[in-house]
């Protein structure tokens, strides 16, 4: 039985259309950014330290709140958010978003909401919201829009393959099985997706590795693209948590 989504949700397909836009003229304007809590993706991350030009170590002590819920499989990264009496993104300001160019996909994506799950063969089953929340002001602006056509526009293109790699460890096969990791392996997790520049030095020092050889990608990645070692941390997940 499908679970009944909130009010403010609607099911949506990528081709329907629905009315929406915000620029700084709107009313409501960055309300989207205060009472949230907002779950950062390993990309997330990658993209908001290399803006910030600070190492991903920095980035997850100034920047991230880490919570260990007991009900979920693995940690959650959540951004931290400003002490204003409205927990404010600690990254908007009057004039909108200071890392524009670097926000998170959720926030690219709104307000149409994307969830996804693995579907075998890697495939992804992909599920989309129209998140109608009583603030926005948005839905009155005369700009039609798809979700195929905002999610363009927004540029979630560039995010959408690495949040979606990630699956191969979020919800792999063996989870089903009843695999449940360790604290090692938990600690793992969080290294090599979300402490990139700690997990690169590790893997430079050959104190971890792949039972492989890498390929020219992944050399690259140990060299220096944080992309291509985001795709190497994955792999090396599998190895570690599932013996891939």
């Amino acid at each position: 039985m499908t679970a009944a989504l909130p009010e403010t949700f609607q099911r949506i397909d990528r081709r329907d259309s629905f009315r929406f836009a915000c620029h700084p003229g709107i009313t409501c304007f960055t309300e989207c950014c205060r009472q949230l809590d907002l779950a950062l993706t390993p990309y997330d991350v990658l993209r908001l330290k290399y803006r910030l030009r600070i190492a991903s170590g920095a980035f997850l002590e100034q920047y991230v709140i880490i919570e260990w819920d007991e009900r979920a499989l693995f940690p959650q990264c959540y951004l931290t958010m400003v002490d204003d009496g409205r927990a404010s993104c600690v990254f908007v300001s009057a004039g909108g978003c200071t890392v524009y160019a670097d926000r998170p996909g959720a926030c690219r994506a709104y307000p149409v909401g994307r969830g996804v799950s693995a579907a075998g063969a890697d495939q992804v089953r992909e599920t989309l919201v129209l998140v109608r929340e009583e603030h926005c002001q948005g839905f009155a602006e005369n700009q039609t829009q798809t979700p195929a056509t905002y999610f363009a526009d927004q540029g979630l293109a560039a995010y959408t393959p690495f949040n979606d790699a990630v699956l191969a460890v979020t919800q792999h096969e063996r989870i089903a099985n009843g695999f449940r990791p360790s604290r090692e392996q938990l600690d793992h997790y969080l290294l090599a997706l979300y402490n990139i520049d700690a997990f690169r030095q590790e893997f430079s020092n050959g104190r971890i590795s792949l039972r492989r050889p890498l390929t020219p990608a992944e050399l690259q990645g140990v060299a220096g693209d944080d992309e291509q070692l985001l795709l190497l941390g994955i792999c090396w997940l599998q190895q570690e948590l599932f013996g891939e």
